[in-house]
Formats: C-alpha cells, sequence, structure tokens
C-alpha cells in the first residue's frame, strides 16, 4: 500500500526518477519543466525544502512499497488558513483512484497539520482525469482560471473548504 510521506532530502534520488520516467506522459497535460530543470534537479528540490521549512509550502510524496515514487502532492504558498494543490501521479498508477484517495487524505493533512480551512486546485480542460479527481475529492468548480496559471491552456479553478 503506498504511503503519503512529507518530502524529505533522502527522497531526492526517487522523485527525480518519477519526474524523468514520467516526462513525456505529464508533458502531454502541463508545459514541460525543460532540461535545466533535470540538470539542476538536487538544487531545485533543495529549494522547495527551504520553503517547506520556512512553512511556505508543504510538498509531499506518494512512496510505494519499494520505495519508488509514484506521485507527488504539494500546498503551495500556505497563507490565510488557505493553499493551493498541485499534484501529479505516475501514468501506470493512473486510472485505480490512486490520486483521488492520496487527494482526500492530503485535504485532511491540509486542515489537521497546517491548519488550513480551504484548497484550490486548477485543471487545464483537456485533463478531465484530473477535473474529475478534484470532483470525487470534494472540490467544486469557481471559475475560469488564467491560462498563465495553467501552462497556457485553458481551465478552471477548483475549490474545497476543510
Amino acid at each position: 500500500m503506498p504511503e503519503l510521506q512529507q518530502l524529505r532530502p533522502d527522497h531526492v534520488p526517487a522523485v527525480l526518477a518519477f519526474e524523468t520516467a514520467n516526462r513525456a506522459y505529464f508533458a502531454r497535460f502541463i508545459t514541460d519543466r525543460g532540461d535545466d530543470y533535470f540538470a539542476h534537479f538536487d538544487e531545485r528540490l533543495g529549494a522547495l525544502l527551504a520553503e517547506q521549512a520556512a512553512g511556505i509550502c508543504a510538498f509531499y510524496v506518494l512512496v510505494a512499497e519499494d520505495g519508488s515514487v509514484i506521485g507527488r502532492f504539494n500546498l503551495l504558498d500556505l497563507e490565510d488558513g488557505m493553499a493551493e494543490l498541485g499534484y501529479r501521479v505516475a501514468e501506470h498508477a493512473t486510472g485505480k483512484g490512486v490520486a483521488t484517495a492520496t487527494v482526500r487524505e492530503l485535504c485532511g493533512l491540509a486542515s489537521t497539520r497546517h491548519g488550513l480551512r480551504a484548497l484550490r486546485a486548477g485543471a487545464s480542460e483537456g485533463n478531465v482525469a484530473s477535473q474529475k479527481v478534484l470532483t470525487k475529492a470534494g472540490f467544486t468548480p469557481i471559475g475560469p482560471a488564467d491560462p498563465a496559471s495553467l501552462g497556457g491552456k485553458p481551465g478552471l479553478w477548483f475549490q474545497r473548504d476543510l
């Protein structure tokens, strides 16, 4: 059974393997992060861990029994009881309810561990699977998202009160 864990420095190699293995899959739905992202991956994750330590964001990984990362789930810009949820799941783990179950679990942690009252998440119009995950996890559409917020693609904002 996969386990949701808060991002730690020892997760870095497994997160890089996850991002590399699923790069082409993710690029079908969101803008590719580019070669520079991967070339400086350790530095990038170090900066995220610093943001997490400062209480600005909270980063989680879904770890399979073999220690591999099969998903990333992020709470961004924790402020005034709100945060933005972002997530990505490995292609081989999609369609099995993993994302929905983990988003629900993270909603609980957002309230109990991080003191949040609501979460907001964006999904592009073309990413119907992500829209379904959010809806099944208790989010409701609240309006259009600026394409700049979704990698240049039109979409919707969803919100869930915790």
